[in-house]
C-alpha cells in the first residue's frame, strides 16, 4: 500500500508533466499563428506559453526533488525544492510580462497591424480547450497535495485563458472592426495580467520558504483535534510550517505532573495517531510537560486549546 507521500509525489508529478504536454502543443500552434497573424497579443502568448514549457519542466524537476525521501543532509526532506520551481516560474513571467509590454508600446507607437484572423482565432481556441482540460487536472491534484509549484503553474495557466481571450478579442477588432489599437492595448492588458499574478503567486512559494506559520483556521482545527483527548491539559510553544506538499509541526503538550514516563509516552502515542488521521502526513514532534511545569524565566504564555478559551470566558475551570 502507498504512503500518503508517494500518493502526492505522484500526483504532483502527473500534473506537472501534462502541463509540459499542454505547453509543447501550445508552443507549436501558436508559433505558426503568430507568424501568420503578425500580431502582438499573439506574441505576447507565444512568448507565454513557451515560458509555460520552461516553467512546466522547472516544476516537474522540483516536484522531483521534493518527494525524495529525507537523508543525512536533508532531515526534514527536500520540500523546498517546489517553492524554488515555484519561485524560478515567477521570474519567468515578469520577465515576459516586461517584454510584451515593450512590444505593445512599439506597435502602439508604430501603428502596425494584424492579419489572418481565422488561423488565429481556431488556435486560441484549440488553446482554451487545452487550458480547461490542465486546470481541472490541476484542481484535483492541489485539492489532494497543496502543492506551492502546482498552485503557481495553475495560477500562470489560469491567466492563459483571459490571455488567449484577449488574442481573439483583438485580432477580431483589428481585422473586422477595423479597430487598429485593440492588438498592442490587449497585449499591454495581458502584460498587466501577467505581472500581477506573478506578484501574488510569489506570497506562496515566498511563505514556504520562509517557514511561515500555517493559517488561523488550520492551526484553530490542530488544536481542535488535540482538545478532544482528555488527558491532555494544555498546549504551549505550538510551531507549524509547510515545506513543499509536506506539513511540520511541534508542541509542548501539559499533562498531568503525577504520571509515570509510561504513561505519559502513551499519551503521546495517542495524540500522534489522532493528528495523523487529521492530518495525513504531517511529521510530529511531542514534548511532554507536567502541568504548570515552569522552565527558567518561565514558559511563553500558554496556548490553551479551544475548550479551555471558552471555559476561561465563562468563568469554569475544565
Amino acid at each position: 500500500m502507498k504512503s500518503e507521500a508517494e500518493i502526492r509525489a505522484r500526483l504532483t508529478t502527473s500534473a506537472a508533466s501534462a502541463s509540459i504536454a499542454v505547453a509543447v502543443l501550445l508552443v507549436i500552434l501558436k508559433g505558426w499563428a503568430a507568424w501568420r497573424t503578425d500580431s502582438t497579443a499573439m506574441l505576447g502568448s507565444l512568448a507565454d506559453s513557451s515560458l509555460d514549457l520552461i516553467a512546466s519542466l522547472a516544476t516537474l524537476a522540483g516536484v522531483w526533488v521534493a518527494a525524495q525521501p529525507a537523508d543525512k543532509d536533508h532531515r526534514f526532506g527536500h520540500g523546498k525544492a517546489e517553492a524554488i520551481a515555484a519561485m524560478f516560474q515567477i521570474v519567468l513571467i515578469s520577465i515576459s510580462a516586461f517584454g510584451l509590454a515593450i512590444r505593445a508600446v512599439e506597435q502602439l507607437l508604430g501603428g502596425g497591424r494584424t492579419q489572418a484572423a481565422a488561423e488565429g482565432v481556431v488556435v486560441s481556441l484549440i488553446a482554451i480547450t487545452a487550458t480547461l482540460a490542465l486546470l481541472a487536472w490541476q484542481r484535483h491534484v492541489l485539492r489532494q497535495t497543496q502543492s506551492v509549484a502546482i498552485q503557481a503553474d495553475h495560477l500562470h495557466y489560469q491567466s492563459d485563458l483571459l490571455l488567449n481571450s484577449g488574442v481573439i478579442a483583438a485580432l477580431l477588432l483589428d481585422q473586422y472592426m477595423h479597430f487598429g489599437l485593440a492588438d498592442p492595448l490587449f497585449g499591454l492588458a495581458i502584460a498587466a495580467w501577467l505581472g500581477w499574478g506573478a506578484y501574488h503567486a510569489s506570497a506562496d512559494a515566498i511563505n514556504n520558504l520562509m517557514d511561515r506559520e500555517w493559517p488561523e483556521e488550520k492551526r484553530q482545527e490542530f488544536l481542535r483535534v488535540l482538545a478532544r483527548h482528555p488527558e491532555l491539559r494544555g498546549v504551549h510553544d505550538l510551531r507549524t510550517r509547510t515545506s513543499g506538499v509536506r506539513d511540520f509541526v511541534q508542541f509542548h503538550a501539559a499533562v498531568d505532573g503525577r504520571m509515570s514516563v509510561a504513561e505519559a509516552h502513551r499519551i503521546m502515542d495517542e495524540l500522534e495517531a489522532r493528528i495523523e488521521k487529521a492530518f495525513p502526513g504531517v511529521e510530529v514532534l511531542i514534548h511532554p510537560d507536567p502541568e504548570g511545569w515552569l522552565e527558567g524565566e518561565g514558559l511563553q504564555a500558554e496556548e490553551l486549546l479551544p475548550e479551555q478559551r471558552a471555559a476561561e470566558n465563562t468563568g469554569k475551570t475544565l
